[in-house]
């Protein structure tokens, strides 16, 4: 699944289009790397998402393409 649509889909960021203007301007690394939102992501990979003066890292559990709000956050674990 592309990144941008992950954060969307675990709610880490609200709108897939935030998502994708955060990964342009270089705010989401995953694995210590700035990914772009075309990056595939996978289950263990650590994302760290930089917005105004908080860091969130989260380490990805699983993908998946649809998900209830209430299960949102069993796709991702705080780092």
């Amino acid at each position: 699944m592309r990144l941008d649509k992950y954060l969307k889909v675990s709610r880490l960021i609200k709108r897939r289009t935030v998502a994708n203007e955060a990964c342009d301007a270089g705010k989401v690394m995953v694995n210590d790397k700035p990914a772009r939102a075309s990056y595939d992501v996978n289950p263990g990979d650590i994302i760290a998402i930089t917005l105004g003066a908080r860091t969130v890292k989260v380490r990805v559990t699983e993908v998946k393409e649809t998900v209830r709000k209430e299960d949102a956050a069993t796709l991702y674990e705080a780092v």
